[in-house]
């Protein structure tokens, strides 16, 4: 992790892994607005470093039209049981 992930308190159950399934098992330890911490620290490395972001996902007309026909239906039996 090294120096920069002294600005981040979360850090210190971090420095002693090294492996990715070493820091996935090590983040599952922490509690959830150390998790939060650890999403911003590692966005503002990516930042930092240049990474672009993804691709925005495509949906196809289709896909759209049978979600909101999903939400319509469901909205209906809530609607009855109501």
């Amino acid at each position: 992790m090294g120096a920069a992930c002294l600005n981040w308190p979360g850090c210190d159950i971090l420095k002693a892994v090294s492996t990715l399934k070493e820091i996935e098992a090590a983040a599952e330890r922490l509690v959830p607005e150390q998790k939060q911490e650890l999403m911003l620290f590692l966005a503002a490395r990516l930042h930092a470093q240049g990474a672009k972001l993804p691709e925005p996902l495509k949906f196809s007309p289709t896909q759209v039209a049978g979600w909101i026909a999903e939400e319509e239906a469901d909205m209906r039996r809530f609607q009855l049981v109501a």
